[in-house]
C-alpha cells in the first residue's frame, strides 16, 4: 500500500510538471513537428541526459531504490532496424494525435475527456503488439 501512494504522488508530481511545463501541450507538440520551437526537443533533450546520467550513476555505485532494493539493469542487445522502425510508428501517432502515453493521461487528467478515445487506441496499439510480438524480429 505504502508503495502505491508513493507512485501515485510521485504520477500527480510528474502530470503537474508535464502541464506546468506545457509538455504536454498541443500546441507546443505541433510546434516541434514543424520544427517551429526549441521548447518541446529543450524537454525531451533534458531527460534523455538525466536518464543517462542517473542510469550510469545507478550501474558505477550499485545505488539502490528508495525501498532498499537492490536496482538490476538489464543489458540490452544493440539493435537498428527494430528501434527506428518502432520510433516511426510512435512520432506517427505523436503527429497524429498531438499525444503520447504521458501527456494522454495527465491532458485526460486535466479534464480534456475526448483524449479517452485516444488512451482506448493506444491501449488497443498496445494489446496488438503483445498479441504480434512473438512473430516479429526481435
Amino acid at each position: 500500500m505504502k508503495r502505491v501512494l508513493l507512485y501515485f504522488l510521485i504520477g500527480i508530481l510528474f502530470g503537474i510538471t508535464m502541464m506546468k511545463s506545457e509538455a504536454a501541450s498541443w500546441f507546443r507538440i505541433y510546434e516541434m513537428f514543424q520544427f517551429k520551437s526549441f521548447h518541446m526537443y529543450g524537454i525531451i533533450g533534458a531527460a534523455v541526459c538525466l536518464g543517462v546520467l542517473i542510469t550510469q550513476l545507478i550501474k558505477r555505485y550499485k545505488l539502490r531504490s528508495f525501498f532498499g532494493e537492490e536496482i538490476h539493469i538489464a543489458p540490452k542487445p544493440k539493435l537498428v532496424s527494430a528501434p527506428l522502425i518502432g520510433g516511426a510508428i510512435f512520432g506517427l501517432g505523436w503527429a497524429l494525435t498531438g499525444a503520447c502515453p504521458g501527456p494522454i493521461y495527465v491532458l485526460i487528467g486535466a479534464g480534456y475527456l475526448p483524449l479517452l478515445v485516444v488512451m482506448v487506441f493506444a491501449i488497443l496499439g498496445t494489446y496488438c503488439y503483445g498479441w504480434i510480438k512473438p512473430r516479429l524480429p526481435h
